[in-house]
């Protein structure tokens, strides 16, 4: 079940454009091929201005940690988190193992630590620091 959207966007990619040649020909091929195109494109320049808006903030800071905590859900991919942040997180599993741990910190101290496994959050935790002893 992991692999089904991998999948399902090729295989339905070859059914529309098979659809397309036996219902208007080479001309129905041409119109959904650029419709293809124009979603791929769609995407990947979403993709790179996500990066270019990641890449001018500093690695693993966040506005405010408490306010990622609250706008995160599970299955929600990489790609979403680092637009939500605006920053790369700070990796702090080993690189290329599953699953990833990305740490995001905010002016005050509190972080917030991602799990993702393939890609997807699964698992997340706000951690605020200790108020100083004696502070009401």
């Amino acid at each position: 079940m992991n692999n089904f959207p991998k999948v399902l966007i090729p295989v339905g990619s070859l059914v529309l454009l098979a659809a397309a040649f036996s219902s208007y020909g080479w001309r129905g091929v041409a119109v959904v091929s650029g419709g293809l195109l124009m979603w791929l494109l769609l995407h990947f320049t979403r993709l790179m201005t996500v990066l270019k808006r990641a890449a001018d903030r500093p690695v693993g800071y966040v506005g405010s940690a408490v306010m990622l905590n609250a706008k995160l859900r599970p299955r929600l991919p990489l790609l979403h988190v680092v637009a939500l942040t605006k920053s790369l997180g700070q990796q702090q599993s080993p690189a290329d193992t599953q699953p990833e741990v990305f740490r995001w910190t905010d002016g005050g101290g509190s972080y917030v630590d991602c799990t993702f496994a393939e890609g997807r959050l699964v698992h997340w935790q706000l951690t605020r620091p200790q108020p100083p002893a004696g502070t009401p």
